[in-house]
């Protein structure tokens, strides 16, 4: 496995990372314990290293499953979790957001316990708070490193002055926003040039389009009743039907280069920047592999330049959030 240092952190992870929040949450039922902690550890045998959660997943079980799942493994692995929620410790959500600095304490101490760890490697601010200055968030978080429970700070969703400006107390690692070559949006607000100017790295969340971008979903599919695409304006079947020709694009593609409609999606982000590491998840090993497998696959300039020109003639239909869950998110 290729690994990637995220900005000038000198933080390395694995060019490919894991997105755990499907095991547990918003993709319909959470996977059966020994068959996720399984899939986790053939992950490490694979060569990832960075594995990303947060305390909202579940809320708490996602945290729990990581910690048991890694622990073995724990020296050799970079995890990642968030707070910014206000969810209380019996999991019961307040609906909206918390990043006030003595919860920002409680959170990290929690997770430290569910993840069963003495530091957190990286520790995100899940969704920016508008209530809380960005520097009080910053110096909390600082106060956490310098106190050894936590090893670097990132922000999730936020936009370019807020990094700038949280960045000015504690040096921000990384920053984690949806993206990929249905949203694009990071390149158009500044957030990937405030990026590379500051020396954070980037991750990318969402990377493969919630499943849309690997060609498996279309605009008959049916999700479970708890899988939250189903409220996604971007996952109606009329929106999927007009998507369709993002996947038709990248499955010309991968038809062309033996690979498949993932792979490709997934190796044009990281001939983004050497700095960017998306972070797919999935519940089957298969997929695992698959996912894996961009890592080698090769885009040329010229490959590259034609995707740039087919995709901005492509007009991608809905919104890629809930619009409330939307308002959380800066650009």
């Amino acid at each position: 496995m290729q690994k990637r240092v995220l900005g000038d952190s000198k933080l390395e992870v694995s060019a490919v990372g894991f997105g755990c929040m499907g095991l547990s949450h918003a993709y319909g039922p959470a996977m059966e314990k020994q068959q996720a902690i399984q899939l986790l550890q053939a992950a490490v045998e694979r060569g990832i290293t960075f594995f990303d959660t947060a305390e909202a997943y579940g809320p708490f079980t996602n945290e729990e499953l990581i910690g048991e799942a890694l622990a073995p493994h724990r020296a050799d692995v970079v995890v990642a979790t968030k707070f910014g929620f206000d969810i209380l410790p019996n999991g019961q959500r307040g609906g909206g957001l918390n990043s006030k600095p003595d919860h920002i304490r409680q959170v990290a101490e929690a997770s430290l316990k569910r993840l069963r760890t003495d530091a957190i490697d990286l520790l995100y601010q899940h969704r920016v708070d508008p209530a809380v200055p960005i520097e009080d968030v910053a110096g909390a978080v600082r106060d956490l490193i310098q106190a050894g429970k936590v090893k670097h700070f990132g922000l999730s969703e936020a936009g370019a002055n807020t990094i700038r400006r949280a960045h000015a107390v504690q040096p921000v690692t990384a920053v984690q926003s949806e993206y990929s070559l249905w949203t694009r949006d990071v390149e158009q607000h500044g957030i990937l040039s405030a990026c590379e100017e500051l020396g954070i790295g980037f991750v990318a969340w969402g990377p493969l389009g919630a499943g849309f971008l690997t060609g498996k979903i279309d605009a008959t599919t049916t999700f479970d009743a708890t899988d939250f695409r189903n409220h996604v304006p971007r996952f109606t079947p009329e929106a999927r039907a007009a998507n369709q020709s993002v996947v038709d694009l990248l499955t010309g593609i991968a038809e062309s280069k033996a690979a498949t409609p993932a792979q490709v999606a997934l190796a044009w982000l990281l001939a983004q920047k050497p700095w960017v590491v998306p972070i797919p998840g999935t519940t089957k090993l298969s997929r695992l592999e698959e996912n894996l497998g961009s890592v080698a696959l090769y885009l040329s300039p010229d490959d590259l330049h034609a995707i740039g020109v087919a995709v901005s003639k492509i007009e991608i239909q809905g919104l890629r959030l809930p619009e409330a869950v939307l308002k959380m998110s800066e650009r």
